[in-house]
């Protein structure tokens, strides 16, 4: 059997490094692209490192930009893909609107050089690309749940320009013949989350309440309902998504939806400190049920300009065409998150958010122990000195 190729853009993120992951387990070569820091960001797949040195070396990292064509195309010649997967993006909302240009340059125009650099090389009839989509194209749709064919009203630059991406994508499957296929993908979370993220955001500071390094956690707000499922399960259903003989778009979601208060009473519960809700609105307070004590207020300033109140999915044409379906349950997600940000400051791996929860827009998330394997300090070190272009998978375990 011929050892298959995949290029990961955004490989450094939540969603690449257990889709490298995934792919390394099956036996591929992945290359991932990573953008020039001057700092470590390579936390989330540390633990594939392998020393170039030795034998078998199937992971591998280059520097690279969704902004930059040149850049792409060389990286597409270079690589000789079969399968792509563009998961880079600013992928964050409410900064969307902060930096809507470069939203746009990135999400919008980033997938369209990736495509155009296939078609380029002569190579869309060989590589199979997959364009990670968002459940935030529905936006303000009225129709729930959401399917392939519910109509979209994006409400943010972010969904704004993956957009563009989506109908790029079938633009090029259409005119091209390409193997181009979207997943719609909607909320999915794990321990190694992004810390801006509402979700790490709340079980990093109900882990630090519980251990007195924060007093109360601010949101914005709390009456939003998502369908939350696992990151795990979902690169599973990308891969999925590109074995199939034919290309096309499909919806990943649990089915299930569930509000931020219903999210951060979860968490709570996990440190045995039930919330008891009071007042209304901006006032609204959650109260230790137990003490009194308010654990969480609200903070005008993180509501967005224009909210999305509502996203459930319905995945019944993954789950007849692809044979998937999520198998973490939504309880179970946030007991995995709070019990990994519990162990993370326990082993002194990270710092909580202060009290008011700012943080910047693009703070790295936190690798906790019990979100990977281990590894050890050596290795660790030599991963983070080596070449982008020189780094592998570690030793499966």
């Amino acid at each position: 059997m011929t050892q298959k190729t995949a290029l990961i853009t955004g490989v450094t993120g939540q969603d690449g490094a257990y889709l490298a992951e995934l792919l390394l387990d099956k036996g591929y070569l992945v290359h991932g692209v990573k953008r020039r820091s001057s700092s470590f960001n390579t936390g989330r797949i540390d633990h594939l490192y392998q020393d170039s040195h030795e034998a078998g070396v199937r992971f591998f990292l280059h520097y690279g930009d969704m902004t930059d064509a040149t850049n792409l195309i060389r990286l597409v010649a270079q690589t000789r893909p079969d399968e792509v997967y563009n998961l880079a993006a600013q992928s964050h909302v409410q900064v969307s609107f902060e930096t809507a240009e470069y939203t746009a340059n990135a999400d919008g125009l980033g997938p369209l050089r990736l495509l155009e650099a296939i078609r380029l090389l002569g190579m869309e009839k060989r590589t199979r690309f997959y364009q990670a989509s968002t459940s935030e194209l529905y936006g303000a749709t009225p129709i729930v749940p959401q399917n392939e064919t519910t109509p979209f009203y994006p409400r943010s630059p972010y969904g704004a320009a993956k957009l563009y991406a989506y109908w790029i994508t079938v633009n090029y499957r259409e005119a091209y013949g390409m193997h181009a296929s979207n997943g719609i993908l909607f909320n999915h979370e794990s321990p190694i989350r992004g810390e801006t993220f509402v979700t790490r955001k709340v079980t990093r500071a109900v882990a630090a309440i519980a251990r007195g390094k924060q007093e109360r956690l601010y949101i914005g707000n709390l009456d939003a309902k998502r369908d939350w499922g696992h990151a795990r399960d979902y690169v599973e259903g990308m891969w999925r998504i590109l074995q199939q003989p034919q290309p096309d778009d499909y919806v990943l979601a649990t089915g299930e939806s569930h509000s931020v208060r219903e999210m951060i009473e979860l968490a709570f519960a996990e440190i045995g400190r039930p919330i008891e809700w009071r007042g209304r609105g901006a006032e609204e307070t959650g109260l230790d049920a137990k003490t009194g004590e308010p654990l969480v207020l609200i903070d005008p300033r993180y509501f967005r300009p224009t909210e999305v109140d509502h996203l459930l999915g319905d995945a019944s044409k993954a789950r007849k065409k692809l044979g998937w379906r999520h198998r973490i349950a939504f309880k179970d997600l946030v007991r995995e998150m709070v019990a990994s940000d519990l162990a993370a400051l326990d082993n002194g791996e990270a710092s909580p958010h202060n009290a008011s929860g700012d943080s910047p827009a693009n703070a790295a998330a936190v690798m906790p122990k019990t979100a990977w394997p281990k590894k050890t300090a050596s290795k660790r070190a030599a991963s983070r000195g080596s070449s982008p272009k020189r780094a592998g998978p570690g030793k499966r375990r």
